[in-house]
């Protein structure tokens, strides 16, 4: 848990994103290809993904990615649900297939450590994907991939939960490649494409920067917000959720974009804040049904798309626009800084320190020899 961490430690931390992940970009790829073997990849036929909080939306946020570029289904669970129900159930069909990929930076979270021992026990091939190789889940796992981020002064959650991401991609194109769904110069293509993407988050910050502060402070006195996002993008949903909670202390929701017509629809605040996070893709035509509905019933619509957006853009009463068209599948990388600046911003205007200010309250003691531990 970070040390008094301070709005303006967890916006550096946002805006050295860019370069931070491009200078780990060559050795995360690295340490992908050299995780699993190719006899071990090809045994595959099915992968599940695993983490608490940030760890968790990360692989939500990289579903599509295994599911479009690895061609293999995937299943996103957090560690909960992995460790005390799914993983006394996995179909294990043959050796090393499913893979589970348990994520943790700090390595010592007793949930995913405990997923990833069950589904190595069920017979799993098993993956920790961590930033701590002595850790709990490391000593978990068959095999291990490790994130080496930069130091940090701080720790609001930002780079490490990219790092996760660009990591996950990057093993969704290994899979690709070794199961021979396209060519090394396609695979190397879709890195490069990556790369590309991490690039382009320094103009996006640049784009939503100035307005995020100014909605920050317009919204300091709101005592709820809600993100909607869908495929790849509820996961930036939840994610930017989390941060405006973890930053401020405010309520913050994060919902599917079809189920908020089914649930926040019937919210008595009429003015809540409303972030719909719409990217060109599957499902960006139900969000453009939504928003005349959100306006209808008074809600402050906040728009995070495509700065070339005609659909969305002029019905919001905000947008936060991105700067670069990608993929869908990679396009969490950009779509949930919008919503990491806001979070930054309203501990700013609040005066709320983020994560209350609670140094020291989780530490990794033990308990009946179970971590208790709250870093992800």
């Amino acid at each position: 848990m970070p040390d008094h961490l301070s709005a303006d430690d967890m916006l550096a931390e946002i805006k050295a994103q860019p370069h931070n992940l491009d200078s780990l970009f060559t050795e995360t790829d690295h340490m992908i290809r050299d995780a699993l073997t190719p006899k071990q990849i090809l045994s595959l036929h099915r992968v599940f993904t695993t983490g608490c909080g940030d760890s968790h939306h990360a692989p939500l946020c990289s579903e599509l990615a295994f599911e479009s570029i690895a061609g293999l289904p995937c299943e996103p669970m957090t560690a909960m649900e992995m460790a005390r129900y799914a993983a006394d159930y996995i179909p294990v069909p043959f050796p090393d297939d499913p893979l589970v990929v348990g994520i943790s930076v700090s390595g010592s979270v007793a949930r995913t450590a405990e997923a990833v021992a069950k589904a190595r026990e069920r017979g799993a091939l098993t993956l920790a994907l961590t930033g701590n190789p002595a850790g709990a889940l490391a000593k978990a796992a068959e095999r291990i991939a490790q994130i080496r981020l930069p130091e940090l002064p701080k720790a609001p959650g930002t780079t490490s939960f990219a790092a996760n991401l660009v990591a996950l991609y990057l093993l969704a194109i290994r899979l690709g490649e070794v199961r021979d769904r396209f060519h090394q110069t396609e695979a190397n293509r879709l890195r490069d494409e990556l790369r590309g993407v991490i690039q382009a988050m320094e103009a996006t910050i640049q784009a939503v920067d100035a307005r995020a502060e100014e909605l920050a402070q317009a919204f300091k006195d709101e005592p709820e917000f809600v993100f909607t996002g869908h495929g790849p993008n509820f996961g930036s949903a939840l994610f930017s959720a989390a941060k405006v909670i973890e930053a401020s202390g405010a309520s913050a929701w994060g919902q599917n974009t079809e189920e908020w017509a089914h649930l926040q629809y019937f919210c008595k605040r009429p003015q809540t804040p409303t972030f719909v996070i719409a990217p060109p893709g599957s499902g960006y035509s139900r969000a453009v049904e939504l928003v005349p509905i959100m306006k209808r019933i008074g809600r402050q619509v906040i728009a995070i798309v495509d700065q070339g957006d005609t659909a969305i853009a002029p019905l919001a009463d905000a947008v936060l626009p991105v700067a670069s068209s990608v993929r869908e599948a990679f396009s969490p990388l950009l779509y949930t800084l919008a919503g990491e600046l806001l979070a930054a911003y309203h501990s700013k205007a609040t005066g709320e320190p983020p994560f209350r200010d609670f140094s020291g309250v989780y530490a990794p003691e033990k308990e009946g020899g179970n971590f208790i531990y709250a870093e992800e």
